[in-house]
């Protein structure tokens, strides 16, 4: 077993101010292996900015400006951590949640044979959600 000392200890990290911290679990467990590029900087940066509750606010143009992504890659990623049990959004407000029982199924993307990935096929599910976005904006 390694021995653990201290490397720097005149920069040991202390809680002040905020409050954020990621359960060893995410790691081990299998969460953070379940989540692509995009979802995983959402995650980590919501996890940053949250409160003890977990709780931030942020708008989408501040999170994308500050992640440097597009709104589709953050409509994206926040709706895979939402479906993953990750976070909960009600518009305005974010809460980062406590990990489910079990990890999420890894991403939607499925490796090929030389180790690169390709999307899965949609779901039925998917487009049910797709037609539910193009009500919204009042395409049918």
């Amino acid at each position: 077993m390694i021995k653990k000392k201290i490397l720097a200890p005149n920069r040991i990290r202390r809680i002040q101010g905020g409050f954020s911290f990621i359960p060893h679990r995410f790691v081990s467990g299998g969460f953070l292996a379940a989540l692509q590029q995009k979802e995983l900087l959402l995650y980590l940066f919501l996890v940053a900015v949250c409160d003890r509750h977990g709780l931030s606010f942020y708008s989408y143009d501040s999170i994308c400006s500050l992640l440097q992504i597009t709104v589709e890659q953050y409509i994206a990623a926040r709706d895979a951590l939402i479906q993953k049990e990750l976070i909960a959004f009600d518009g305005t407000l974010f809460q980062v949640l406590d990990l489910p029982a079990t990890p999420p199924k890894p991403s939607s993307l499925q490796p090929l044979g030389n180790g690169r990935r390709q999307k899965a096929p949609i779901g039925i599910d998917q487009m049910q959600s797709i037609k539910d976005i193009l009500k919204g904006i009042g395409h049918d």
